[in-house]
């Protein structure tokens, strides 16, 4: 296994933790602060 593949490999694998966990893992946020649409929650 050349170095190529090692890099190809390691960026899947960041990619795919990247989208795992900002679709599955989720923070509970308070909506008590977004009704001005200043806080970045939407």
């Amino acid at each position: 296994m050349d170095i190529q593949e090692i890099l190809a490999f390691a960026a899947l694998a960041v990619a795919l933790a990247f989208l795992i966990k900002k679709f599955f893992f989720k923070k509970k946020k308070s909506d008590k602060n977004c009704g001005s649409g200043d806080c970045g929650c939407s």
